[in-house]
């Protein structure tokens, strides 16, 4: 839930108020994020935290080929399942503080102990590191926000903390707008990044081959829905074929 709806409920945040005053939201929908996307192959991110918004988190965490550290006395079943496999590797404990967070890109911090939550969130500003304590927008250096993805392609959608179901409703209408054929799409352009690379000698040459085609007629996507790929090919090598600079 956002932050907000703890109004008059036992404090969880670094402000330790005993009952909230939503003292520590105050302005959250006015703060600009900065939007990335993060490449995590490889990275070593850690989840704190066994239960089901664990599990939820490491999923997201492997679905982007992290090295997903577990740290938590008990765990899911599902989790029991991915440490034993070696998917993920689960230190079987509570936090220990600071020193857990030796060579970790990012931490997650899924608990139900709000002392624990704090110290995570403040070790990991300490190290000027990605921090993100679920449920908790105060005690989080950058947010999630609601995934749609289909292939190459990712779809991000953020409320800034104030509704996440809202901004999965909108990434539910956007998966039935877009969805299989721009992924096709990406992949068959993709294809040729190469061939653009090394024969256009510009960014506005490039730029221009590549918005000639998805904006092309027939429209690509259309194509795609009726199953006509090689339609699709076409137009892209006739794109090239009028793309090509003439002899000097």
């Amino acid at each position: 839930m956002p932050a907000q709806a703890y109004a008059g409920k036992d404090c969880v945040c670094q402000l330790k108020k005993g009952i909230c005053d939503q003292s520590c939201v105050q302005g959250m929908l006015d703060t600009p994020f900065y939007i990335a996307c993060l490449k995590l192959s490889s990275r070593r991110c850690m989840v704190i935290g066994g239960g089901d918004v664990g599990l939820e988190k490491v999923e997201g965490l492997l679905v982007c080929d992290a090295d997903v550290v577990l740290v938590a006395p008990e765990a899911h079943e599902e989790l029991q399942r991915l440490a034993s496999e070696g998917t993920i590797s689960w230190e079987r404990r509570d936090y220990a503080g600071p020193s857990d967070l030796e060579g970790t890109f990012m931490v997650i911090a899924a608990t139900n102990d709000t002392d624990v939550n704090i110290k995570v969130y403040e070790d990991a500003e300490k190290r000027a590191m990605l921090v993100n304590v679920v449920d908790v927008p105060p005690l989080c250096n950058f947010i999630l926000p609601a995934i749609f993805r289909s292939g190459p392609i990712a779809i991000a959608i953020s409320t800034a903390g104030a509704s996440p179901a809202l901004a999965k409703r909108m990434r539910n209408q956007i998966a039935d707008e877009y969805g299989e054929p721009y992924a096709h799409l990406a992949e068959l352009l993709n294809e040729v990044r190469g061939w653009a690379k090394g024969t256009l000698p510009t960014y506005q040459d490039r730029k221009e081959f590549f918005e000639t085609i998805v904006n092309g007629e027939p429209d690509p996507i259309e194509l795609l829905r009726q199953g006509d790929e090689q339609a699709v090919r076409d137009l892209i090598a006739a794109v090239q074929a009028g793309s090509v600079p003439s002899p000097a």
